[in-house]
């Protein structure tokens, strides 16, 4: 009974997250509107720091030299530097193909999983990588508005994002495990918070907030911080912990048709060849996440 309601609770963590980080992409979407691709991820990134920042120093005697440089890369390679890549990819390509795109998470947590943490690949898993690589290619390709030749090069931008958080995924669960997810994050926040407080002084906030609409578009800056990093970075440790990598990261299975939704409610559209994308990306990860679930319970 027990494990039914942990397994339970996972999912509703799950489905929650899934609708926060679908949502971020329509949120950053807006926010570009008036603030710079640096402006909208810096703010991201700051409003977290702030929100958890209490939370930070309430457990600040957690943080040692044995988890420091971990959550360093925790804070910057799966949090800050990904929320530059993803505003940036949004300048020149729709909310909704970044959210498909985000997809490939599980793909590189897997290979990052292997070959830095020694966890064996079986074939069907190796089928479902190349399968869900031939539907990035198949977006990237796809629409490009003549930006470089035959390839959408900002879609390559959120591909970068996506190996960074297949590091912090598996980064997170096997190096952090002596912290709590609520922990994880604030300290994560409060390492980069320094840092994006001194780029955003040194952007022009003065100018840009004078702008006509800018303080209507912060509020959808605003809710991506608080929901899109601070609640759901929370929240996806908190599973990562509760769960495993693997689970955690099929998050993306649900984000692309949130993301999609909110596209299509603003216009967006999407070709034959993303929707095939897509497709395919969706029908890598189940297989990648399918044969791992076969795995733990055969263990069991």
């Amino acid at each position: 009974m027990n494990k039914n309601a942990d397994q339970f609770i996972n999912w509703v963590i799950l489905i929650v997250l899934s609708l926060i980080w679908g949502s971020s992409f329509i949120l950053m979407k807006y926010g570009l509107r008036s603030f710079s691709y640096g402006q909208v991820a810096g703010f991201r990134m700051f409003i977290a720091f702030i929100c958890l920042l209490p939370v930070a120093l309430y457990h600040i005697r957690k943080v040692n030299r044995r988890n420091f440089m971990s959550l360093v890369i925790v804070g910057f390679i799966g949090n800050a530097i990904p929320a530059f890549l993803f505003t940036l990819a949004e300048t020149r390509i729709d909310s909704s193909i970044a959210g498909i795109l985000n997809s490939m998470t599980p793909f590189f947590t897997m290979i990052i999983g292997a070959i830095v943490y020694h966890v064996k690949i079986k074939w069907v898993s190796l089928v479902g990588v190349f399968i869900g690589l031939g539907g990035a290619i198949l977006i990237i390709t796809s629409n490009t508005d003549d930006i470089t030749g035959k390839i959408n090069a900002f879609a390559l931008f959120v591909v970068l994002a996506t190996i960074m958080y297949g590091i912090n995924i598996n980064h997170v669960k096997s190096r952090l495990n002596e912290l709590n997810g609520i922990q994880i994050a604030s300290f994560a926040f409060m390492m980069v918070g320094p840092a994006v407080t001194v780029y955003l002084l040194s952007t022009g906030l003065p100018e840009t907030f004078a702008r006509e609409n800018a303080w209507n578009d912060f509020l959808y800056v605003f809710l991506l911080g608080f929901f899109g990093s601070a609640v759901a970075v929370v929240s996806v440790n908190i599973l990562i912990q509760r769960s495993n990598a693997l689970f955690a990261s099929s998050v993306t299975y649900l984000m692309p048709i949130v993301a999609i939704m909110w596209g299509i409610i603003d216009g967006e559209k999407l070709s034959i060849a993303q929707y095939a994308g897509m497709a395919f990306i969706l029908l890598g990860v189940y297989l990648v996440n399918k044969r791992k679930q076969r795995k733990q319970r055969i263990k069991k």
